[in-house]
């Protein structure tokens, strides 16, 4: 089971707006920011909701891109991503919807982020497992 990653990045200012505003509609935020004068090598920021699992680390992009995924409670939460991704400079890589050819109730979104990382949320949830509109 993995407890934390981190992703390289080359503007880290910038990917730490972008997640900032992508990651907030999950009830994801930025818990704890080192400087290099603690690390002793450079400017990190930890995202979580309960404790950081998310990091951002101001090393350089990392290559290969990768595919992040983060979960979502609901479909809703899956919309709101997809939509605040966008709005801060996110790419289009295929909208909220099932993806049956994962399993019957995938509801998923994917973005690129602005270093050009897949960046996905998604809902397992079965039908009777949300509420309405969700």
């Amino acid at each position: 089971m993995i407890d934390h990653m981190s992703l390289n990045v080359a503007d880290f200012e910038g990917m730490l707006a972008f997640y900032e505003k992508a990651l907030a509609p999950l009830g994801c935020k930025v818990m704890m920011r080192l400087g290099r004068e603690i690390t002793g090598h450079v400017d990190v920021a930890g995202f979580g909701s309960t404790k950081p699992f998310f990091w951002l680390s101001a090393n350089g992009q990392t290559r290969p891109i990768l595919h992040i995924a983060f979960r979502a409670e609901n479909r809703a939460e899956v919309d709101a991503f997809y939509e605040a991704a966008i709005a801060a400079g996110g790419t289009d890589n295929g909208g909220p919807g099932i993806r049956e050819m994962y399993h019957p109730n995938y509801y998923g979104a994917f973005v690129f982020d602005p270093e050009g990382h897949n960046v996905e949320a998604v809902c397992h949830k079965r039908p009777d497992e949300l509420e309405a509109g969700e």
